[in-house]
């Protein structure tokens, strides 16, 4: 069986995320752990019977031993991380989001087209089973879209990751949170945004962001999004998606789906693991082996990003 080689690059919450997916897939073989830190590294390494770890992506790309890299760093790493992993000669997936501006994206993709290799970015949502669950209802014809609300939120007033634990950058609903739902409207309504609001409140006087937002979204077929967005919200983690559709309701939560009457929808069988990270994992995986674009290809998340820039510039007028 051919075997892809994989740096895996930022040992945090999602990163481990990505090791445990990855240990799922004959296919896939962590070659390399990059961190912040060499101890860092050294110590994800040995947990997960890593052969290399090291505190230097640019050790990684340099090594015979990496045909791919998965980035999970800070946002305002991404774009610089996955064009020297492009212009290295390997293949790469990165976390969401792409990059922090729309000028970011457009040069990963730019270079992704003139290398030829596999670039994708995490828009984990495509691949959870509640998602798929409802793209393949409406690919069949089954089920169209005409609103979508949307919740994401956290109790996040500190600087802490998805663990609870400290980190050294600072998260962003826009260009972060606000990715997930914008890239996902998109695709599930396979229809562009074409008018797009935002307002916001007040700016954090520590972390320098807005810790509230609200977001409205029109595709050209006519589809209402309503996103509100907080980092004050003292409940459950994490997005929950109303989908209002022509013949029935349906709550996603991750990788639960409901009908609007609460009734449980299973989706076990939608595809080979109810685990949304391992899933988009398998797909950076084929798409590699198959030379092919996968499903949440730089190019088409780009629609994502133009939005979130026009998000940004009504923003900051």
């Amino acid at each position: 069986m051919k075997k892809v080689n994989i740096a895996l690059v930022g040992a945090g919450a999602f990163g481990i995320k990505h090791l445990d997916g990855l240990a799922r897939i004959p296919e896939a073989q962590v070659t390399y752990i990059v961190s912040s830190t060499q101890a860092k590294a050294q110590e994800v390494a040995q947990k997960y019977g890593v052969p290399h770890a090291s505190g230097d992506l640019n050790e990684a790309l340099a090594s015979k031993e990496v045909d791919a890299v998965i980035l999970c760093t800070p946002t305002q790493m991404h774009a610089a991380q996955t064009l020297a992993c492009l212009k290295a000669g390997k293949h790469v997936q990165v976390e969401i989001p792409l990059a922090d501006t729309l000028a970011g994206a457009q040069e990963v993709l730019q270079v992704q087209q003139e290398k030829g290799l596999v670039a994708m970015v995490g828009h984990t949502r495509r691949f959870n089973p509640s998602h798929q669950w409802i793209h393949q209802k409406i690919q069949a014809g089954e089920l169209n879209i005409q609103q979508m609300d949307v919740q994401t939120y956290f109790f996040r007033r500190s600087n802490t990751n998805a663990l609870g634990k400290p980190r050294s950058w600072t998260d962003h609903l826009l260009w972060h949170h606000a990715a997930h739902t914008v890239d996902l409207f998109q695709y599930q309504t396979g229809s562009k945004v074409i008018k797009a609001n935002a307002i916001q409140g007040p700016i954090h006087p520590e972390l320098g962001i807005a810790m509230d937002m609200s977001i409205q979204l029109l595709t050209e077929s006519g589809a209402l999004c309503t996103l509100s967005l907080s980092f004050n919200n003292d409940g459950p983690f994490g997005t929950f998606f109303r989908y209002i559709c022509d013949k029935g309701t349906y709550l996603a939560r991750y990788d639960d789906l409901t009908t609007g009457k609460d009734e449980v929808i299973d989706v076990s069988q939608v595809d080979v693991s109810m685990d949304g990270i391992e899933l988009q994992d398998r797909e950076f995986i084929a798409a590699i082996l198959e030379n092919r674009e996968p499903n949440s290809s730089v190019a088409s998340v780009l629609a994502c990003y133009e939005t979130l820039d026009q998000l940004e510039k009504q923003l900051t007028a």
